[in-house]
This record gives C-alpha cells, sequence and structure tokens, in this order.
C-alpha cells in the first residue's frame, strides 16, 4: 500500500482495508508499505493506522523495517496488492514479483499496462467492437510544437464540451470539463502535470456506471452501479469519501440495459487480457450504446468502495471477496506460462 502516484492516499486506506478484512483463518498477513522513493517497509500497526502516507513516511527509519525487493520471496508467499495507478498498477510492480517468482492479486504486466492508460485500451477495445468515447491524445511535443493546429484537430474531431486528463492517472486527477477552447491550454497544462500525454474526449452526457467483473478465463459481472457525482464530474471525493457523492446498487436501468452493461464489462476484461478482478466504468448515453470509459485492473478497495456494494448485492462480504480474489488470483498463477 501506498506507493508513488496520485493515488497512494486511496492506497493506503485500500491496503489497510484489505490487512483488516483478510480471514485470520486462512492468511497471516503482513502490511508492506511503499514510500514515495519506491522503497518498501514492513510497518507496525501503529503506522499502519497514521491518517496520511506523509505521516507514515515521517517515522519509517525509526519504527519500520527496511524489505529490499530481492528479500520480498523470503518475507511472503503471495502480495496482494493495494496500490492504485503508476508503478503499481500500471505493470511495473508486477513484472518484479514475476522475476522473483512472488505470485500477486490481479492482472498481469501486459493487462496491468493496458489498463492504466485510458488511451491504449480505448484502441483495444474499439478493435474489439465496443463502443469508447472519441478521443484524441495529446503529447507535450505535439502541444509546444502547434498549440493552434492541436486546438483546431480539438474543434473538428471532439468539440465542445470535452474532458481533459491525463492518460496514466486515477481518482479524477485533474479531470477538466471544459466547455470552450479558451480552457483547452489550462487544462492540457494541468494534465501534463501528471503525464507527457493526456486525452481529449467527447463529454457524453447520460447515467454513469460501474461493474465489477471477477474470474479468470470465465470471468462474471457483478450488479453494476450507478454513480451519481456532486458536481458534472465525478470526483475523488465523490468516489471514496463518506457522504460524498452518492453510488446506487443496482443502477436505477431497465433489466435489459443492466444485462448490457454486464456483458459490455465482461467483453473489456476479456479483450484487455485482466485477470481475477477488475472494475469497469462506463457510460449509458440512452441511444442503445454502453460506452466504456476505462477499465480499473486493481480497484479501489476502501471500506466504503463501490466494489463490495455489488458484491454485498451478491451476497458476499468483504473478507469473502477478498479470499475469492486472492484464490482467483492463486489459480491464473498456477497456470500460467510466463510472465501472467
Amino acid at each position: 500500500m501506498g506507493g508513488m502516484s496520485s493515488e497512494r492516499e486511496v492506497s493506503l486506506e485500500s491496503g489497510r482495508n484489505i490487512f483488516s478484512k483478510m480471514d485470520r483463518r486462512r492468511y497471516d498477513p503482513l502490511p508492506i508499505f511503499m514510500d514515495s522513493r519506491g522503497l518498501l517497509w514492513e510497518i507496525p500497526i501503529k503506522l499502519l493506522m497514521r491518517n496520511s502516507t506523509g505521516d507514515i513516511e515521517a517515522d519509517l527509519a525509526e519504527d519500520a523495517k527496511r524489505i529490499p525487493y530481492e528479500d520480498l520471496r523470503l518475507a511472503t508467499d503471495f502480495i496482494y496488492i493495494g496500490l492504485h495507478g503508476k508503478y503499481g498498477e500500471d505493470g511495473c510492480l508486477q513484472g518484479l514479483l514475476e522475476l522473483l517468482g512472488i505470485p500477486y492479486t490481479g492482472s498481469g504486466v501486459l493487462g496491468s499496462a493496458l489498463g492504466v492508460d485510458k488511451y491504449a485500451s480505448r484502441k483495444v477495445l474499439a478493435m474489439s467492437g465496443m463502443d469508447v468515447p472519441r478521443t484524441r491524445a495529446v503529447s507535450i511535443k505535439e502541444w509546444n510544437s502547434g498549440k493552434e493546429e492541436v486546438l483546431g484537430g480539438i474543434e473538428r474531431d471532439i468539440g465542445f464540451p470535452c474532458v481533459v486528463k491525463p492518460t496514466r492517472e486515477g481518482c479524477s486527477t485533474t479531470v477538466k470539463k471544459v466547455v470552450s477552447a479558451e480552457g483547452i491550454e489550462s487544462a492540457l497544462l494541468a494534465a501534463f502535470e501528471w503525464d507527457s500525454v493526456a486525452l481529449v474526449e467527447e463529454f457524453i452526457t447520460g447515467t454513469e456506471v460501474t461493474c465489477g467483473v471477477i474470474g479468470n478465463d470465465a470471468p462474471v459481472a457483478l450488479i453494476p452501479s450507478e454513480t451519481i457525482p456532486t458536481e458534472g464530474i465525478l470526483s475523488l471525493e465523490d468516489k471514496f469519501l463518506y457522504g460524498q457523492g452518492e453510488n446506487k446498487t443496482p443502477a436505477r436501468l431497465p433489466e435489459d440495459v443492466l444485462k448490457r452493461i454486464q456483458d459490455v464489462a465482461v467483453r473489456a476484461f476479456l479483450a484487455l487480457g485482466l485477470k481475477a478482478y477488475a472494475r469497469i466504468d462506463m457510460f449509458v448515453p440512452g441511444d442503445g450504446r454502453v460506452v466504456v470509459l476505462e477499465p480499473n485492473s486493481l480497484p479501489g478497495m476502501t471500506p466504503s468502495t463501490v466494489l463490495f456494494h455489488q458484491a454485498a448485492a451478491e451476497g458476499l462480504t468483504q473478507t469473502e471477496l477478498i479470499s475469492r480474489i486472492i484464490q482467483l488470483s492463486l489459480d491464473a498463477h498456477a497456470g500460467k506460462k510466463g510472465p501472467l
């Protein structure tokens, strides 16, 4: 838990919830914290309960035990990844664990890398016959060498209003709704603070939904949820803070539409090569389409996360869902040839 991405505080909440809800009759969990430099530490409960990653990091040298990467195989049999975003969800950590021979939760190197890159995943999903938003990728180099040309392309290909976001960030980091050409520059510059490529996508109106998927070669979709933002675009607070924003499970849509959402979620999961569990975010514009926004290959596991709401609707407790994810992950690693 923790890590180096913009999502490290959510990761901390996910990690300690996983730690606290893990079935002690089956597992002996060890809390491991990744600091802002990527170093790993075994942390005691008193640090695990700190308010923020910064509070934990301040006392690591005094109160925690450093774990060199190569010693992970001595300290652990299996890694439940509670990291989100860059370096934890994008294939980097997965590649390290593959080299160390340690099985881990969730998708492998390629599935994780595709899952975190919105532009790459949309190209794969579109090639697989699924609807995705009209999207234009803008690199820092392209913007700096021809702003007028970029603006013209955005007006021609996407139009206004549009949404600007970094390609490889989650938790709504610097996601901006832009209503005219005058707002593009500031939105792109904010996105470039987090990634070298920004996405400009069409603004879709309709019902925003999200659907968990669990399994490997024959995955099943959980009951879709409707995500209701407090403002025009779903925020980090809407997603993870108690009492902020609103989720409804099941989504307030007809049964046939809910089934179509589940079908699309499973198709997206398989097309991207995801494993064990994921959450697929989508829009239902009301014209018969289900538009896939992005996958989350390591979705948030905070106490209030929508994935647990969907599991509860299927009769699964948080502890039971965590155990099922571990077993599905072990099954995936037992059957692999080469990296997962």
